[in-house]
């Protein structure tokens, strides 16, 4: 996540693009329009176009889509977008989204289903002061922690759960900031720790001037309190159409593709998301360093295979939620295997 405008552009796979020689110049949503007939797909990203999503903007701009016929479209997230809806309400075909958000979404009635999980390990982070005092968890009780809100507090909320820590009430044993998209409470000391991915806000905190001895980091996935982070999502009734899962399919095919080509050719890939960065608000070294980072969540499973056990650990850590729980029961249907079977199986 990151503090970045949001901007729509176009990138015609047909039109003149040297890489690393010119940035591209309009306004439209990015897409892979070619000359010939192609069906149509749009996909919506959780946040503003950055290293996090880079396995999609290379497959665009190294044709793998247009190899499988079809013209993608990628829609730019931000503050106040939030891809579930723009699903729902017919504004993309498919969205990335963590899976808190996605399992809530589909409790409150909307028919999101995950169809390929593309981060199988956790960025999520908290990362703290040492001169904060902060040695170990048991020394959080007592100190402001941020977290990020709207979906992204249930890992934190189970974790302290599990310490037997209350976040709430007259008299919290933490102190609970509603952290911005930004580094500024552990910079300017307003928190003792703050919530960041390991891709993007930790080195933010570096680029600012902090030294990673000055830091100390508790990763998610390490405390055993992690839950799957970006994944593929669709509507219910995209599987119902064998036309729909044929696209999605070739979809998949096509992003892998991309997802394996910037994991092998970093520099080239970060030179792909500064020419798709019409704001010009991307820097080569943050943007390097994001995808070094983002290329270890893809772990080593195939790609985008949702694994059983991943996902059933998600949903126990959010049902153990005692402040709030995103989810009341457990999901039914929230997942399918069909497109990613079609793509990779068949």
């Amino acid at each position: 996540m990151m503090r970045q405008p949001m901007r729509r552009f176009l990138f015609g796979v047909g039109a003149a693009f040297v890489l690393g020689l010119g940035a591209l110049a309009t306004t439209a949503p990015l897409t892979a329009s070619a000359a010939q007939a192609a069906d149509p797909l749009s996909l919506q990203l959780k946040w503003v176009t950055q290293g996090q999503f880079v396995g999609y903007y290379v497959a665009l701009a190294k044709g793998f889509y247009k190899a499988e016929n079809l013209d993608l479209t990628i829609k730019p997230g931000g503050p106040d977008i939030n891809p579930d809806q723009v699903l729902a309400g017919g504004g993309a075909d498919v969205v990335i989204d963590w899976m808190p958000s996605a399992l809530a979404t589909r409790e409150k009635g909307v028919p999101i289903v995950n169809i390929a999980q593309v981060f199988q390990n956790s960025g999520m982070e908290l990362t703290c002061r040492k001169d904060s005092g902060i040695k170990t968890p048991a020394d959080f009780k007592g100190k402001t922690l941020g977290v990020w809100f709207s979906g992204n507090e249930y890992p934190f909320l189970s974790w302290m759960a599990k310490l037997g820590y209350s976040t709430d009430g007259a008299h919290p044993d933490v102190t609970v900031l509603k952290q911005g998209f930004n580094v500024d409470p552990l910079l300017q000391k307003q928190a003792a720790c703050i919530s960041t991915m390991s891709y993007n806000e930790y080195w933010q905190l570096i680029e600012a001037g902090m030294q990673p001895a000055q830091l100390l980091v508790f990763k998610y996935q390490a405390e055993h309190v992690a839950t799957l982070e970006d994944g593929l999502y669709v509507l219910q009734s995209s599987l119902g159409d064998p036309a729909k899962v044929d696209r999605l399919a070739r979809f998949l095919k096509a992003s892998k593709e991309g997802w394996d080509y910037a994991a092998a050719h970093q520099a080239e890939a970060v030179q792909i998301l500064l020419a798709a960065d019409t704001a010009g608000v991307l820097t080569k070294q943050h943007q390097a360093r994001m995808v070094a980072g983002i290329v270890k969540l893809l772990g080593t499973s195939p790609w985008g295979y949702l694994q059983t056990a991943d996902y059933a650990r998600t949903v126990d850590e959010l049902l153990s939620s005692k402040s709030t729980p995103v989810i009341t029961k457990q999901p039914d249907g929230a997942y399918s295997r069909a497109v990613w079977d079609k793509a990779f199986k068949s």
